[in-house]
């Protein structure tokens, strides 16, 4: 795929009851990502993270649960995948921008998916907003939103445990 000025952008909002550090932290820390990162049923191991613009976070996700290593052997996917991002912007408790290299899929070339993560305090709350490039085709466009809204929930779930 080339350039992302015309693909399609999907975002998603969710507030948070807990501290712009805590939901920071989790973000962008190696025990953070690993205790959240990923949907339901993956389970993430980071292998680098060098947080600022330019630098990169490499992990690897494996579906530990019954039904998604089932669905990655249906479709001829490894149960691991190693995941690699590049930092475009990195702004302390307000933005994070990567782009995602997504090479894990069967048949098709890979191509970088742009996200961009922003973080509001109000109040007690943190409101965040992540926006991020429709996927090659419709089909991959909802499982790559239905996947950040099951890793939101379990960043929910991890945030609700250190409050």
């Amino acid at each position: 795929m080339s350039g992302n000025q015309d693909r399609q952008r999907i975002k998603i909002e969710k507030t948070y009851k807990a501290s712009i550090n805590d939901v920071w932290h989790l973000w962008t820390t190696k025990d953070g990502i690993e205790s959240w990162w990923g949907p339901d049923g993956f389970t993430t191991q980071v292998l680098k993270l060098n947080l600022r613009a330019g630098g990169t976070l490499r992990y690897l996700m494996t579906a530990t649960g019954a039904a998604q290593a089932a669905f990655m052997k249906k479709a001829g996917m490894p149960l691991t995948t190693e995941g690699r991002i590049s930092y475009t912007e990195v702004i302390l408790h307000e933005r994070l921008a990567y782009t995602h290299l997504a090479d894990f899929i069967p048949g098709v070339e890979p191509y970088d998916v742009a996200t961009t993560v922003e973080f509001f305090v109000e109040g007690e709350d943190v409101r965040m907003v992540l926006t991020f490039d429709a996927m090659h085709s419709e089909e991959w466009t909802q499982r790559a939103a239905m996947g950040h809204e099951s890793q939101l929930g379990r960043l929910e779930k991890v945030l609700a445990d250190v409050n």
